[in-house]
């Protein structure tokens, strides 16, 4: 008993001003002198109010970024000009957020593409998010640009396999390879649309809180990072359950 509320008392005590506000001079004072004395006995207890902390502050994280996804659901799931693979008319969608030049999103591409072969009900929306220099939006420009001659699908499984960089030399050689008139893409990629595109992209991103690539979004759950293949397809099976 005594202590639950010594870890309730650090934790309020470091929580901030405001809550700390709620005790007199003359309380904060003694249970700072209570807290003292209680760590010399047992220093563990401070790494306990810390860990209660962390994970106070991860569940207002998370009931954020539910928030954000429930607020911004046409953005993420209905625009109809972003790229699919999958299943169109899929019963679970992912929302992907990449970079072509992210090694965990190239990762997560070759655990996705034979979970695609086997659930044959999963839709994905493609959300270039470039966030990793130069060469990365130059990628995604392309990839946007391809998607005019119907090729995103076969640029991207192009990109996402490589193992150098996607320079423009290469870029170029690999949307050849695919059958996609290079110069036609090259030319389109620096349409203004284009960028207009991966700002809103960007855009979304910072208000769900991604922090980096791959990001997905399944429901109103965010998984930040590339989650093992076992994870995402019992995160679908619950979505599916969820929607009965």
């Amino acid at each position: 008993m005594r202590r639950s509320f010594l870890l309730a008392a650090a934790g309020t005590l470091f929580a901030g001003r405001a809550m700390a506000q709620a005790f007199t001079e003359a309380q904060r004072a003694e249970i700072v002198e209570i807290l003292r004395d209680a760590l010399r006995r047992d220093p563990t207890i401070l790494r306990e109010a810390f860990g209660a902390l962390q994970a106070a502050e991860e569940r207002d994280r998370e009931d954020a970024q539910r928030g954000a996804i429930a607020a911004h659901r046409q953005e993420l799931f209905g625009v109809a000009t972003d790229p699919v693979r999958g299943n169109p008319r899929g019963d679970v969608t992912i929302v992907e957020f990449f970079d072509a030049r992210c090694p965990y999103c190239k990762r997560l591409h070759a655990e996705m593409k034979p979970l695609l072969q086997r659930d044959r009900n999963i839709r994905v929306v493609m959300k270039d998010l470039p966030i990793l220099g130069p060469q990365s939006v130059v990628a995604s420009r392309a990839l946007l640009a391809a998607q005019r001659q119907g090729k995103y699908p076969e640029l991207y499984d192009a990109l996402m396999s490589l193992r150098g960089e996607p320079t423009d030399a290469v870029i170029r050689a690999e949307a050849g390879r695919v059958g996609i008139d290079v110069d036609r893409m090259w030319r389109e990629k620096d349409d203004p649309e284009i960028q207009r595109r991966l700002d809103a992209n960007i855009a979304l991103a910072r208000t769900l809180r991604i922090e980096g690539t791959p990001a997905l979004v399944v429901g109103d759950t965010l998984i930040p990072g590339a989650v093992p293949v076992a994870q995402l397809e019992q995160i679908i099976a619950e979505e599916r359950q969820r929607r009965g």
